[in-house]
């Protein structure tokens, strides 16, 4: 148990996983302030040898030049390819280690009477920005330190290679402390965050659904559909109010707590019939709402309301709502056989951008269902729409009772 958690720096894989985007961006954002860093390192290097300053000889651009195409490439694969870097975050600092140390290790080869400093720099470097897994990073930092060790005394003198080994043990052991420790803080804030983003979650799904339907509340609900109609264009809208017919009856007869039952089923419907199952309890600002199709509100008591946008025009939104009476008139619940329910709809011009007439609408289409004689559908449509404006009332529910029958 102890080696699990030190791997995943105190914490269980479950919580590591979840926190792991956050490690990646952290990841290509350091790699990122590290390439940029060392790229400037390589720039002024080469400008050093080309001038013979500080014991830097033109004979080291080849292998500087090799380094800087080697760091401007891992530094546009970052920039222009933000998805797979983030996907392949672990790849790429790997890639970063391995350019970092490998310049560490031939800069220290390639200066054979002085000691490793530029190797141990990177070293630290690397192992205080970037994110994996302990053993994974102790593995790598370990291998590395070998390489370096090996070089020294194949190139350099017996003392100096000495004290090369020296100072890489001291500092290798510092720097997995270290970075244990680096890590582990960076880790707490994560989880930290995540919780704090489940609770600001958890708060807008309370805040934004009705407790006992599932659908969004009535605030909500219009402060979408506002947002949903200044970003329509093209699409033809249609804005619903479903009124459920004799529920006081209900509620009298059968209880309230048959009633909370009905309300609960009907927006269990509601959901099913406009497929809204993986829109409905996710946070709204998840929501994608320019491609976002329906999506419902419990207005309150036994009233509802659905905004859909329809893709192939007025026949689709008129067979999405058929279809909602019919399993409405369908339902059963303990001795209740079927719920029926007076709806009202408007269609919206693709300028419309006032919900509040589109409203007062799709009233009027609802009391005119109720008039007419309750459990049907009347619209009332706009433009061309509007001269086969029609009430669905003749075949729709022949043979149905006015109201829920009760048992």
């Amino acid at each position: 148990m102890f080696a699990k958690s030190f791997n995943y720096y105190s914490y269980d894989k479950d919580t590591y996983l979840n926190c792991i985007e956050m490690i990646r961006s952290t990841n290509l954002r350091h790699a990122t302030i590290i390439t940029t860093w060392f790229l400037g390192v390589i720039i002024l290097f080469m400008v050093f040898a080309s001038l013979n300053f500080f014991g830097l000889t033109q004979e080291r651009i080849p292998f500087y030049t090799i380094y800087l195409i080697l760091t401007i490439g891992f530094e546009l694969c970052v920039w222009l390819m933000p998805e797979f870097s983030k996907k392949h975050s672990t790849q790429l600092i790997y890639i970063s280690i391995a350019i970092l140390h490998s310049y560490g290790i031939l800069f220290s080869v390639s200066q054979p009477y002085m000691v490793a400093t530029s190797y141990l720099v990177l070293s630290a470097v690397t192992a205080l920005s970037y994110i994996d897994t302990m053993y994974r990073m102790s593995a790598v930092s370990l291998a590395s330190c070998g390489i370096c060790i090996f070089t020294s005394y194949q190139f350099k003198t017996f003392s100096i290679a000495y004290n090369d080994t020296y100072n890489i043990s001291i500092v290798i052991t510092l720097m997995l402390v270290l970075h244990y420790a680096f890590q582990l803080m960076r880790i707490q804030q994560f989880v930290l965050f995540h919780k704090n983003l489940q609770i600001q979650n958890e708060l807008e799904v309370k805040s934004s659904f009705d407790a006992l339907t599932g659908l969004l509340n009535r605030g909500r609900f219009f402060s979408i559909a506002e947002e949903v109609l200044r970003q329509n264009k093209s699409h033809t809208l249609a804005l619903c109010l479903i009124d459920l017919d004799g529920f006081k009856q209900i509620n009298d007869k059968l209880g309230h707590q048959m009633g909370d039952k009905v309300i609960q089923l009907t927006g269990q419907t509601i959901i099913k019939a406009l497929g809204l199952n993986d829109v409905i309890r996710r946070p709204i600002s998840g929501w994608d709402l320019e491609n976002i199709q329906n999506f419902a509100g419990r207005l309150g008591g036994d009233e509802f309301i659905v905004l859909v946008k329809a893709r192939n025009g007025l026949d689709e939104f008129k067979g999405v709502f058929e279809n909602l009476l019919k399993a409405l008139n369908s339902a059963r619940i303990g001795e209740l056989n079927g719920i029926q329910a007076s709806i009202g709809i408007t269609e919206l011009a693709s300028d419309e951008h006032d919900i509040d007439s589109a409203y007062k609408r799709a009233d009027d289409s609802l009391y005119e269902s109720k008039r007419a004689g309750k459990n049907q559908i009347h619209y009332n449509l706009c433009g061309q729409n509007a001269k086969a404006q029609i009430a669905e009332t003749q075949n729709t529910n022949a043979g149905k009772p006015e109201e829920v029958r009760n048992v």
